[in-house]
């Protein structure tokens, strides 16, 4: 049976709940074809707090300085997340020394890894690394740790970020996608013809899907 090619761009940021949220449904609605999908995902950087310095800021504290949120507003919305990841099969542990933290480190590792096809597997466990289990996320350490985790070299990947071997690329592919429009996420880029924004339920992302498949259109060549 003939596989139709779907090639998917994310451009997402580690540290957003709605950014694994919607890879979640994004996954429920490919698993709804009994026909063959050849799927093909890149990740692409977003920084949800750029000026952000290393170590952080307690997440009460920048919820309330940035959305002007308070302490009820942000744990309701907390409940929310908490309560759609254990639908989807991730946990959410938010607690009071939750953290957010800067990600262009980890943006540039991830830029590495897609040179090994690693992109997706290192992607997931950095969101698990700073949602189920806290860690700092802006930490070489923390980082190179979860190189290691999905095989990738320890050592290179330490080379990496401490030589910002990619930075400039990072930066100029944020500067891509800010030019494009794109200044949220989650956004994913079907084929290159759909754009989606926000973390959708899996009827929208198979509403769009569709649409390639009945309209014959494949990714443009790379």
């Amino acid at each position: 049976m003939t596989t139709f090619p779907l090639h998917i761009d994310i451009v997402s940021d580690v540290v957003c709940p709605w950014c694994i949220i919607g890879y979640k449904q994004l996954q429920q609605a490919l698993a709804q074809y009994p026909n063959p999908l050849k799927v093909s995902i890149e990740w692409h950087p977003f920084e949800l707090n750029p000026a952000m310095p290393d170590g952080g800021q307690e997440m009460q504290a920048h919820l309330a300085e940035k959305y002007g949120s308070t302490p009820a507003q942000s744990e309701a919305v907390r409940t929310r997340i908490k309560n759609l990841g254990d639908t989807l099969g991730f946990t959410f542990n938010y607690s009071k020394d939750l953290r957010i933290y800067n990600t262009f480190r980890a943006h540039q590792l991830l830029h590495w890894a897609k040179a090994f096809d690693k992109q997706t597997p290192l992607k997931l466990k950095l969101f698990t690394d700073y949602f189920t289990h806290q860690k700092a996320i802006d930490s070489i350490d923390t980082l190179v740790e979860a190189a290691e985790a999905v095989g990738l070299n320890q050592q290179a990947a330490r080379d990496v970020l401490n030589n910002e071997r990619y930075a400039a690329s990072v930066r100029e592919c944020e500067s891509d996608w800010q030019n494009q429009g794109i200044y949220s996420v989650p956004t994913y880029l079907l084929n290159k013809k759909f754009l989606i924004s926000g973390a959708q339920s899996n009827d929208v992302f198979t509403a769009y899907i569709d649409k390639l498949r009945e309209k014959n259109i494949t990714p443009e060549p790379s």
